[in-house]
């Protein structure tokens, strides 16, 4: 891979291009399901390939190929689109600095789950299926594990080569219950397939998939008799699970710089977060620190150089409450007036590099969870995202979720199906007045995160604790 990305950098070099990058990657995913005992995914794909993106009189230019061997021809045509948009090109591309480095990173882990026999695999995906179909009223078992490696090696024509290597590792299982057109799920760890780490086989066992199972599968049939959650506003503690994809979509996507500036208007909107807001708006309360941390240990969204060579980094997106910074790339930056702090990731080989979150956590705060409980008089917990809906701006939401517990004196009681609550960002962030502590704490796997046209997935993640939130709308329907 190093050697023949040096010989498609240096035929581009010579084409005398402002700037030029070559991505080289290789990547093997492996899906596994179960549904009512029945194997329904056994898939192992890979993928290789290169990009190469050419940066031509402040115009850029990107092609890409599985043809390693005939290379010059997408050379060629990366430079040819760059022309071709530098002719008409209005606002020229400017990079902010780097420093190049020649490097190695390799993801930590202990099992290569590739490596695992795929009758283990199969056989705790059917295990775990049959424990949820033995509770009475089941009628849906979903059993579901992937993994994912990623090989891959930068190297620009500033000087840096860049080889990095990830592995991750992800299950989850989920019960449905089904009276009439009432349709009742419960997941564990989460919805939507479980929860994901850069681990190995070692994260699967951790997971304890057995054990719950059955705990599962007796919810989701409970929910059916449960009453719908009456509609009210009152206080709302939401678990882990569900408050980091209220991260996801309340915080980190609007806070991608593309999207402030508009080149991301056409797949899923803009941001209210403009840039006259940096420094003097009040997203949230004082105990509100939210972070993009690409340097964590496991979470989907670590690495060590982002797609661009910039070192991964952690920095403050909102500061005791204060919105103070933006997910950046190179050409963003600048605009600002700062350096890139490391968010451009492309979704393999032959997608261009984008604005991506990375880790975007919300920091713990000083109180058990268990505190937080006994200092509630009256109030709803909800767990596990079930559905939801936010604006173009990011501003007005809606989120359904799997199950939510009345909360009585400081004691969790009785159970509410179909819960939704619903708000808008920023007063719903600034009336957060309790957050979990480190024990709590947990960084959530989120390997679906879509953006860009054409679409790009991106593998991020998001570190929260249960927190607690004051005069929020929420029911059932």
């Amino acid at each position: 891979m190093r050697e023949i990305g040096r010989e498609i950098l240096n035929y581009a070099s010579r084409l005398g291009v402002d700037y030029v990058d070559v991505r080289i990657v290789r990547r093997q995913r492996e899906e596994l399901s179960v549904k009512n005992g029945v194997l329904e995914t056994a898939n192992i794909n890979e993928t290789y390939g290169f990009g190469v993106r050419i940066l031509y009189k402040g115009a850029w230019g990107f092609a890409s190929s599985f043809n390693l061997e005939n290379f010059k021809s997408t050379v060629d045509k990366a430079f040819a689109i760059a022309k071709a948009t530098s002719s008409v090109n209005k606002n020229k591309v400017s990079l902010s600095p780097i420093n190049p480095v020649k490097t190695q990173w390799k993801s930590s882990y202990k099992i290569d789950p590739f490596l695992i026999p795929f009758e283990k695999k199969l056989n705790l995906l059917f295990e775990s299926n049959r424990i949820m179909r033995e509770v009475s009223g089941i009628s849906i078992a979903l059993s579901e594990m992937e993994f994912f490696k990623e090989d891959k090696i930068f190297l620009s024509s500033e000087g840096s080569e860049i080889e990095q290597s990830i592995l991750e590792s992800g299950a989850g299982i989920s019960a449905f219950a089904i009276e009439g057109d009432d349709i009742q799920r419960r997941s564990y760890p989460n919805s939507f397939g479980g929860d994901y780490r850069k681990a190995g086989w070692e994260f699967i066992e951790e997971l304890n998939l057995l054990e719950n199972a059955e705990v599962i599968a007796k919810e989701a049939v409970a929910l059916l008799k449960a009453e719908p959650l009456p509609e009210m506003v009152t206080t709302l503690i939401l678990d882990g699970t569900q408050l980091a994809l209220q991260v996801h979509e309340s915080c980190g996507h609007p806070t991608e710089l593309d999207r402030v500036l508009g080149t991301e208007a056409s797949f899923a909107g803009t941001s209210f977060l403009t840039l006259d807001k940096r420094g003097k708006f009040q997203y949230g309360s004082e105990i509100v620190n939210i972070v993009a941390d690409a340097t964590h240990s496991y979470g989907l969204g670590s690495f060590a150089y982002d797609d661009e060579g910039v070192p991964a980094q952690k920095s403050f997106l909102v500061k005791n409450g204060l919105f103070v910074g933006y997910l950046t790339s190179r050409e963003t930056a600048g605009i600002i007036g700062e350096n890139s702090n490391g968010t451009m990731r492309a979704d393999g080989w032959n997608r261009i590099p984008i604005i991506r979150m990375t880790n975007i956590n919300l920091l713990p705060g000083d109180k058990s969870f268990e505190e937080i409980i006994e200092s509630t008089d009256d109030g709803i917990y909800m767990s596990t995202v079930k559905n939801w809906s936010i604006d173009d701006k990011r501003l007005n939401f809606h989120f359904g979720c799997e199950i939510a517990y009345e909360i009585k004196n400081g004691k969790i009681g009785k159970m509410y199906k179909n819960p939704y609550y619903t708000g808008i960002t920023y007063e719903f962030w600034r009336n957060c007045d309790a957050i979990a502590n480190e024990k709590s704490w947990r960084v959530w796997g989120v390997p679906n995160c879509g953006k860009g046209e054409p679409i790009q997935t991106a593998r991020v993640g998001h570190g929260v604790s249960p927190a607690r939130f004051r005069r929020v709308k929420v029911g059932g329907k």
